[in-house]
């Protein structure tokens, strides 16, 4: 039997196709399209203005976003199960190192410590995770996960990303910069 090129562009679709859905290439894939957040224009900043949201800590003590007055803050609302969210981890975790003396990160996950944990210790992670305990403020609820928010010292959102994103950038990096001066 003779293979035709149409028979060989079919098979290349569908080899293309398995490598996608298949987990760790997907994560790669999904590495390889994830740009720098960019930062919300300033008149469409939203003010968070219901502070009083309680997070139980599983690797960390429990917080209360009012307790976080004059910080700027990192919340990312993840799951492990989730593919964009394993594909932006690592830059995370590097940003994590960089900036866990200046910033205050909350990575917020409706999972238990033991899942998390076992996703922490196979990639290296250690991020301050949360469960909540009272809804997430309106300003931060999203329908899809990962959802990653970045606030200023008065709980305005600077940064809005939905979607995997590069947090180890040059741009993530000179926002935090100047909402810590």
């Amino acid at each position: 039997m003779k293979i035709s090129k149409k028979h060989i562009t079919n098979i290349g679709f569908v080899l293309i196709i398995g490598l996608m859905v298949y987990p760790p290439t997907k994560v790669y894939f999904i590495r390889l399209i994830s740009f720098s957040p960019s930062e919300v224009t300033t008149e469409k900043q939203k003010q968070i203005k219901n502070t009083n949201w309680q997070l139980k800590g599983l690797n960390a003590t429990s917080v209360n976003l009012k307790q976080l007055e004059n910080k700027v803050v990192f919340v990312s609302f993840w799951a492990t199960w989730c593919a964009p969210c394993v594909a932006e981890m690592p830059s995370m975790q590097k940003l994590y190192v960089a900036y866990k003396d200046k910033v205050t990160f909350v990575f917020v996950t409706d999972e238990n410590w033991q899942t998390v944990s076992g996703f922490y210790t196979k990639k290296g992670y250690d991020f301050p995770t949360y469960n909540q305990l009272t809804k997430a403020p309106k300003e931060l609820e999203s329908s899809s996960i990962p959802a990653t928010f970045i606030l200023d010292k008065n709980k305005k959102i600077v940064v809005e990303k939905r979607g995997p994103a590069n947090w180890n950038s040059t741009t993530t990096k000179e926002i935090l910069d100047r909402l810590l001066n």
